[in-house]
């Protein structure tokens, strides 16, 4: 594969420069368009266009030279509600809209797993209801009933829904437990930690995208759930971390219904980053099959969870200087600890 012309919405974000990086190696013609600046080595690579997916003149600008489309950009769970359903639903509608209108045959759409919401039974598949929790929850259901819409109008758009995912370039609220880590505090898990949680390396979620570039289209055409082959439980996962950093300490677990009782609490008065998607799933299973992806994309994943979260907390430790004063809502910089600094001087 070379020389092919492709667009990625979002790609200043943190999916977003591991899939340039990831195009860029295979030959691809990148260009990116996001509200962000692209302040990465590969800027002088690719085509950096700074834009609105909700402004359909400048998406037609950038859309006219491409051959395909990976839409990543998205507001994210700590974003406003308005700008959540704004950019997630009509900025999708925007960017399939003007590739339809270029003569783009193929657009890669990111979802998200939490179109599950916080389901009954595990593992989950493509085919089970989606119930969206939340304003990002709902938004992502609907950003994929438009990408159905024009499925149906002959398009091929490929539906991505990836478990959480990290690696280089991954801040957020990892972040927060990151840097309890690297100053030698334990882990506090919601619950006793022994629910299966599985995660996401970004390089296999790279993997999956370009196998739906590049698959045959009546294959790819369809919905597809991504996640890690391997993982344990939540506590043995996150602990990896903790041994990784060498001062012996241990994840403990605490009743999750007062956790949650007092997060929601916090939420409401704005003193905790951690939103009701991340706190009230934390204590419970969440895990999806893979299994269409592997048996029809000939998905492999390389890394479990414990292989993941220690190479982000590597990437972590290594890029500490580069981001010690930022914080933000998106995942490229650290979450303000807000009051669970408090609770870090008892671990």
């Amino acid at each position: 594969m070379s020389n092919k012309r492709i667009l990625v919405t979002g790609g200043a974000g943190f999916l977003g420069i591991n899939l340039v990086r990831w195009l860029l190696a295979r030959g691809y013609e990148v260009s990116s368009l996001d509200l962000e600046s692209f302040d990465y080595p590969e800027r002088d690579s690719i085509n950096e266009v700074i834009g609105d997916i909700r402004d359909r003149e400048a998406v037609d600008a950038v859309m006219k030279d491409q051959d395909l489309v990976v839409h990543c950009a998205a507001a994210l769970p700590l974003y406003k509600p308005e700008d959540i359903f704004s950019t997630d639903i009509e900025g999708t509608r925007t960017v399939l809209a003007s590739a339809q209108a270029a003569g783009i045959k193929r657009v890669v759409h990111i979802s998200s797993t939490a179109v599950y919401g916080i389901p009954d039974h595990h593992p989950l598949y493509e085919d089970d209801r989606r119930i969206g929790v939340g304003p990002y929850g709902e938004a992502k259901v609907k950003a994929e009933d438009v990408c159905f819409e024009f499925r149906d109008q002959g398009m091929i758009v490929p539906v991505v829904r990836p478990k959480s995912f990290i690696g280089p370039e991954r801040l957020g609220v990892f972040a927060l437990l990151y840097d309890w880590a690297k100053d030698g505090k334990g882990f506090p898990m919601i619950g006793n930690g022994k629910n299966r949680y599985q995660l996401l390396d970004v390089e296999d979620l790279c993997d999956s995208i370009g196998l739906c570039l590049e698959g045959d289209e009546a294959i790819v055409n369809d919905t597809f759930n991504i996640g890690a082959r391997e993982f344990t439980t939540m506590g043995e996962d996150w602990q990896a971390v903790l041994d990784d950093a060498g001062f012996g300490k241990k994840v403990k677990g605490f009743p999750a219904a007062p956790v949650i009782g007092i997060l929601r609490f916090l939420e409401a008065l704005k003193l905790s980053p951690l939103y009701k998607w991340v706190y009230e799933t934390a204590s419970t299973d969440s895990f999806v099959s893979i299994e269409k992806a592997e048996k029809v994309l000939g998905y492999d994943p390389k890394f479990s969870n414990k292989d993941a979260l220690v190479r982000n907390y590597r990437w972590y430790l290594a890029n500490m200087e580069n981001f010690e004063n930022a914080s933000g809502v998106s995942h490229r910089v650290p979450w303000k600890q807000g009051i669970l600094k408090v609770a870090k001087a008892f671990f």
